[in-house]
C-alpha cells in the first residue's frame, strides 16, 4: 500500500504539502467481494488503499510508536503534522464549541462567533483534553483559502503554530505567526474534488452501490452493525437517521469485525442525523477499538447532524460539496474530512467545550483511481557540522520553465518563482506541492549566525509523474558565520635612513563611540586595544586578533634620541573582511632630535592624520 500522507512539517511556516510515504502492508486474507457485473475480486485487491492524497495516517516527525492514547489532559508527548479536519467550504465556530486537536485547513473562511457570557476561546491545532498529539510546533496549525474573523472579546488561540490565511485577518489570534499568503489553500484545492469522488466511489463503484459484507439495523433503540467475520474490508449500508423514533439518543454497536479490518459504513441519504451516546473517553468501550479503521462514509447529504452525549469514534468523509455539517457531539475522535462547510456548535441546552480530538485513520481502502497529479518538492536546512535542522532559512521555489539549464532568477527571461517565500520552522524543512515540472530552492537568507551558501540555489528536483507520490527531496547545509580577525602592524623606522627603530611605544584604539576622530576621554572615548607595544629591534609592532573596524594609532613616546612627531594619532585604518587575512600595515617614522629631547612626555592629539609615510 502506497500512502501520500497530507503534510506541512515546520513550517514553513510557510507552505502545506503532500508528503511521501510508502508503506508496505502484509497481505490480507482473499475473500470475494462482488463487483458490478456480476464480476467478483479478492477484497486484497480491494481494500489496499488510504484516503486521497494519503489523508489519514499521522504524518512524522514524532507519531506514537505504540498507538494513540485514549482522551486525557497529560503533556503532549507526540506530534502529528498530517491533517486532522479538512474543510472544503466555510468554518464556523459557535455557542460553547471549544476546540479542534490538530492541523486544520479550510479552503473558505473560519469564523469564530460564540455565544455570549461562555469562554470566547477556541483552541486549534493542540487542545486542552484530546489525544493530545498535537502538530509539530512552527508547523501550520491553521490554513485558509479566504478571511479568519474573529469577534470582538473573543480569541483564536494556535500558541505555538502557524496560522496561514489567503484574506484578512480580524480579532484576537494568538499564534506563533500569523502569514497572510495568498496561496495558502492551494496545495489543497485539489483534494476536495479528489474526496468527492473518492466518496461516491466508496459507495458507489461504476456507478452502483457497493456490495455490503454485512448488516445494519436500526431496532431496540440502537444501530448495530452485523459483520461477515472474515472479510478484512467490512461495508455497511445505513440508509436511516441514527436516532430513536423520537429523535432521541440510541446506541451504535458493531459484532463479527475481524481483528485489523477496516470498516466502511456508507450512509447514505440527502439529510441524515447520527444521535448518539456511544463511545467513552477511557476507551473501554469497544466501539473506541474500531476508531482509527472506521470511515463513516457520506457522499450525497446536503445537511448532516452530529450530536448526542457520546464520544463518537472514526473517521468521518463527506462528499457533497454543497453540504453543512454540525457537530454538537462533546467529542469527535477521528479526522474528520468535509468537501462542504462546517459547523462546530453546542446544542440548545446542555454543557460546552465540544472538541475535535486528533486521531488517525489507518484503514485500507477501496482504490479509487484518485493517486495524485501533484507531489511535494522539499528542502532540509541543516547544521553543516552537525546536521541538525535549522529554522530560521528563507527560501523561493523557482520552476524551470524558459528552457535554459539552471536558474536564472532576473534578466528578460527568468525561470517562474512559484508561491511565497518560505521560512523555516523548528523541522528545518521548507515544502510546496506542485506539478510535475523541474524546480530549484533558492535560499535568500540564511539563519541567524549562518552564512548564505555559494551557489546559494539548490537543484534541479524533477517531480515527474511516477514520483509525485513520494516527492523530491534536498538537503541544504549552512556553515556557522566565523567573523574574520584581523591584524595590524606599525613598522616605525628614521625618517632620514629608513633604518627600523627600537623604543618607540604605540597604543591602538578601537573606533567605538560613532564619532568621527579618536577620542581617548571623556563620557564615551574610543576603546584601547590590549595592552601597549614597544618596538624591539625589528622596528615593528604587531596588534593581532582584531575585529573588523576602525582603529587608530596612537604614538606615546619614541626613541631614545627622537623627537615626537607633530600628530601623534595615525588613522583611521580599516580592518575589513578582504584585508583581514593578509592585515593591516602602518608605516611611521621619526625625525632625530637634540640629545635632551627625546620627546618621552608629548601629548597626544586628537584624530590626527599620523606620522610620515603613514598608510595600510
Amino acid at each position: 500500500m502506497f500512502r501520500l500522507p497530507l503534510a506541512r512539517p515546520g513550517a514553513r511556516s510557510l507552505w502545506p504539502l503532500l508528503t511521501a510515504a510508502a508503506l508496505c502492508v502484509g497481505a490480507l486474507p482473499v475473500t470475494a467481494a462482488a463487483l458490478p457485473g456480476g464480476h467478483t475480486v479478492p477484497d486484497s485487491a480491494l481494500a489496499d488503499r488510504p484516503l486521497p492524497g494519503g489523508l489519514g495516517p499521522c504524518v512524522p516527525g514524532l507519531c506514537p510508536p505504540d498507538g494513540y492514547p485514549p482522551v486525557h489532559n497529560g503533556p503532549v508527548r507526540w506530534r502529528d503534522n498530517g491533517v486532522n479536519v479538512y474543510v472544503g467550504g466555510d468554518f464556523h465556530v459557535r455557542e460553547k464549541a471549544a476546540e479542534a486537536e490538530g492541523r486544520v485547513v479550510v479552503l473558505g473562511s473560519f469564523d469564530q462567533h460564540k455565544a455570549a457570557g461562555v469562554s470566547g476561546v477556541y483552541n486549534v491545532g493542540e487542545a486542552g483534553v484530546g489525544s493530545r498529539v498535537a502538530p509539530p510546533v512552527g508547523a501550520d496549525w491553521l490554513t485558509t483559502g479566504k478571511d479568519v474573523t474573529v469577534a470582538a472579546g473573543q480569541r483564536l488561540l494556535a500558541e505555538q503554530g502557524v496560522v496561514r490565511h489567503a484574506g484578512v485577518l480580524s480579532g484576537t489570534v494568538l499564534a506563533r505567526r500569523t502569514v497572510h499568503d495568498t496561496d495558502a489553500a492551494r496545495p489543497y484545492t485539489a483534494l476536495r474534488g479528489q474526496l468527492t469522488d473518492a466518496s461516491q466511489c466508496y459507495a458507489r463503484p461504476g456507478g452502483a452501490a457497493r456490495t455490503p459484507t454485512g448488516t445494519a439495523v436500526h431496532a431496540g433503540g440502537e444501530t448495530l452493525f452485523t459483520g461477515d467475520g472474515t472479510s478484512m474490508l467490512q461495508v455497511f449500508t445505513v440508509d436511516f437517521d441514527m436516532q430513536s423514533a423520537s429523535g432521541g439518543q440510541e446506541g451504535i454497536r458493531f459484532a463479527r469485525i475481524p481483528a485489523g479490518a477496516t470498516v466502511l459504513v456508507n450512509v447514505v441519504g440527502t439529510h441524515r442525523t447520527i444521535n448518539t451516546y456511544s463511545g467513552t473517553i477511557d476507551d473501554s468501550s469497544p466501539f473506541n477499538h474500531l476508531r482509527t479503521r472506521l470511515l463513516w462514509n457520506i457522499p450525497d447529504a446536503t445537511s448532516v447532524v452530529f450530536k448526542g452525549t457520546g464520544q463518537f469514534q472514526g473517521s468521518v468523509l463527506i462528499g457533497n460539496q454543497a453540504s453543512l455539517a454540525t457537530v454538537s457531539l462533546p467529542g469527535v475522535n477521528g479526522r474528520f474530512f468535509t468537501t462542504g462547510s462546517l459547523t462546530h456548535t453546542s446544542p440548545p441546552s446542555g454543557g460546552g467545550g465540544q472538541e475535535f480530538h486528533n486521531y488517525p485513520f489507518d484503514g485500507n481502502l477501496p482504490d479509487c483511481g484518485t493517486a495524485p497529479v501533484e507531489g511535494e518538492v522539499r528542502i532540509h536546512k541543516t547544521d553543516h557540522a552537525t546536521g541538525r535542522p535549522l529554522a530560521g532559512a528563507v527560501f523561493e521555489l523557482w520552476e524551470e520553465t524558459n528552457g535554459t539549464t539552471g536558474l536564472q532568477t532576473s534578466g528578460t527571461r527568468p525561470d517562474t518563482r512559484r508561491g511565497d517565500a518560505c521560512t523555516t520552522g523548528g523541522s528545518g524543512s521548507c515544502e510546496r506541492r506542485v506539478s510535475p515540472g523541474t524546480y530549484y530552492w533558492l535560499e535568500t537568507r540564511a539563519p541567524q549566525g549562518y552564512d548564505l551558501p555559494s551557489p546559494a540555489h539548490f537543484g534541479p528536483l524533477v517531480l515527474t509523474g511516477e514520483n509525485a507520490s513520494r516527492g523530491v527531496s534536498v538537503t541544504a547545509a549552512n556553515h556557522r558565520h566565523v567573523e574574520p580577525k584581523g591584524s595590524l602592524t606599525v613598522e616605525k623606522s628614521d625618517a632620514e635612513t629608513g633604518r627600523p627603530l627600537a623604543g618607540a611605544v604605540f597604543r591602538l584604539w578601537h573606533e567605538t563611540n560613532g564619532v568621527t576622530g579618536l577620542q581617548t576621554s571623556g563620557a564615551h572615548p574610543d576603546t584601547p586595544v590590549g595592552p601597549g607595544c614597544a618596538t624591539p629591534g625589528s622596528g615593528r609592532c604587531r596588534f593581532t586578533d582584531l575585529a573588523l573596524g576602525t582603529y587608530y594609532v596612537q604614538e606615546t613616546a619614541v626613541p631614545e634620541g627622537y623627537v615626537l612627531p607633530r600628530n601623534l594619532v595615525s588613522g583611521p585604518h580599516q580592518v575589513t573582511a578582504a584585508n583581514a587575512p593578509q592585515g593591516v600595515t602602518v608605516r611611521l617614522t621619526n625625525q632625530r632630535g637634540e640629545p635632551d629631547k627625546g620627546g618621552k612626555g608629548g601629548k597626544g592629539g586628537k584624530g590626527g592624520k599620523g606620522g610620515k609615510g603613514g598608510r595600510h
